[in-house]
């Protein structure tokens, strides 16, 4: 047993030393003629993929923290935004991008709206939720201030309710890099190029860049972590 162990052991350790190898240096396609991988092409696909994945959560953000927040402040719309996530959760990203190739066409614009609609859903019900979680003491205290309702959200209840933010932040980043694989099926180059395109970038390439994105996640969600320890009011981190 522990010699066929062994046997079903290397070609699973030769494929991993190969696609670490496909990600620093260029070798000759399936198909041949052609250098793929290495260091430049895999930067290349990799600065592609942050910039969809960047515009992505950017514009969800511009949507979703907003609605979210003044949805929360006023104690309505929890229909909407459970709804919405629930949807988010049961349309496949891979189901938007074929709709929008038939009524959009193919292109970054395509695969960037696919990826704006995945990445609203956490991002609003969080910051719904995370509102909503704020005291109702919080909230008198700071009228009885004289603060105006939009000074209550941007002073007191966003801050609050930053965790929960972050937290929707978070998921909704780490779900669009991962999303993001799909560019290829839209003409758009991303580190999913030699995922779908194994006929030419071969074993190696598919789960080197699979490596990749693993890794871009990973650190996603670490620098996210990062700002919203940084963004945490320091009575809230004790």
């Amino acid at each position: 047993m522990a010699a066929g162990g062994g046997d079903m052991s290397m070609p699973i350790a030769s494929l991993f030393t190969d696609a670490i190898r496909f990600i620093f240096v260029p070798q000759e396609s399936v198909t041949g003629g052609v250098q793929v991988g290495g260091i430049g092409e895999i930067s290349s696909l990799t600065a592609n993929h942050l910039v969809l994945s960047a515009a992505a959560i950017a514009v969800a953000c511009v949507i979703a923290l907003p609605l979210g927040l003044w949805l929360g402040h006023v104690g309505k719309g929890e229909f909407l935004a459970i709804s919405v996530s629930n949807v988010g959760r049961a349309v496949p990203t891979l189901a938007l991008i074929a709709f929008f190739i038939a009524f959009v066409g193919i292109g970054f614009f395509n695969v960037l709206l696919a990826l704006i609609l995945l990445a609203i859903p956490p991002l609003l019900t969080n910051t719904y939720v995370g509102v909503r979680g704020v005291s109702p003491d919080a909230v008198d205290a700071a009228r009885g201030m004289g603060m105006s309702e939009s000074q209550i959200v941007r002073r007191v209840e966003l801050p609050l309710a930053v965790r929960s933010i972050f937290g929707g932040l978070q998921l909704s980043a780490v779900s669009v890099v991962a999303t993001a694989i799909l560019g290829p099926l839209a003409s758009v180059d991303t580190l999913g190029t030699p995922i779908v395109s194994v006929n030419v970038y071969g074993q190696a390439g598919l789960l080197g860049a699979a490596i990749v994105v693993a890794a871009l996640a990973i650190l996603v969600y670490l620098v996210l972590t990062a700002l919203q320890r940084a963004a945490t009011p320091a009575g809230l981190k004790a």
